[in-house]
């Protein structure tokens, strides 16, 4: 009798140390745990600090140059860009360049005469994303090309509606879904032409509105497509920026895009079918990323 409750004191000492030793082991892999997922935290945040750079720069080759149904330069050009971007990723701010290889025919104001210009221009941007699917956008579209060519001054701040290549338009995105992206624009006051004569002489602003919808339909490991259609209108005047009356279907059209490997680094390329119901106008636009 005594030996079996020898036994039984044994056992249940052996098992008061078994549950200390589970318990202490236990308590020590999770403060092990916490330990390494805050090392792995901070080295996270560590590379992340490293690897964040807030300036970037682009540049296109492009064989032409649309914009929103418009051929604004037939001839080939190339595209840069400088912009910075916060650390959240939310905010960018930037500037936008285009210049051509070839020139285009402008009237010179005084003698009629047709003067060749470089297509040239200079735009500024910010956008702001509230977040993945909702981003404001405020664009400063500067296109001077041809205008001191055409007999006026070159005023780079300046936005005299009359003059014709300042306007400033306010825009809003938001993805329905991750491939399908909502994009409406208004050019503010006018500008560049966008405006309305009326019978008394005064100058009205059109207050331009741009709807498009751009959706991704197929993709592959290195591929894509995507379709487009977009519209302008007026609710204030009889003609808007786009249109020769108070709106319409100006920008339908299909991108594939192909990333093609040169010399080890990714090379996206986008071919754009573009057609312009009221302009009658159909065109392919390739643009080539070189960084």
């Amino acid at each position: 009798m005594e030996k079996e409750l020898a036994f039984s004191n044994l056992n249940c000492k052996k098992e008061k140390i078994c549950k200390t030793i589970f318990i202490t082991l236990s308590v020590m892999l999770l403060f092990s745990s916490n330990i390494i997922a805050q090392e792995e935290e901070m080295e996270k945040e560590a590379i992340a600090e490293d690897s964040y750079s807030p300036f970037s720069i682009s540049a296109h080759l492009k064989n032409m140059h649309t914009w929103h149904g418009f051929v604004v330069h037939s001839g080939a050009v190339i595209a840069t860009s400088l912009e910075y971007n916060s650390k959240n990723e939310k905010f960018t701010f930037g500037f936008w360049g285009g210049a051509s290889f070839s020139t285009t025919d402008v009237k010179h104001i005084n003698t009629g005469e047709n003067e060749s210009a470089y297509y040239k221009e200079v735009s500024i941007y910010t956008k702001y994303r509230f977040s993945k699917k909702f981003f404001i956008e405020a664009v400063s579209h500067n296109n001077y090309t041809g205008v001191q060519e055409r007999g006026d001054k070159l005023e780079y701040w300046s936005y005299d509606k009359t003059q014709g290549y300042n306007f400033v338009d306010l825009n809003f995105g938001y993805n329905i879904t991750p491939n399908t992206l909502l994009y409406f624009a208004t050019i503010v006051g006018g500008g560049s032409g966008d405006y309305e004569i009326q019978e008394n002489g005064d100058l009205e602003n059109s207050w331009t509105h741009y709807f498009e919808v751009n959706s991704k339909v197929w993709q592959n490991e290195n591929s894509s497509l995507s379709l487009f259609a977009g519209g302008a209108w007026s609710f204030i005047t009889d003609k808007t920026f786009y249109t020769e009356g108070a709106g319409n279907i100006i920008n339908v059209g299909a991108t594939f895009n192909k990333q093609f490997s040169v010399f080890k680094h990714n090379v996206p390329v986008d071919v754009t079918l573009m057609w312009n119901p009221e302009q009658e106008r159909t065109v392919v636009q390739l643009d080539v990323t070189l960084f």
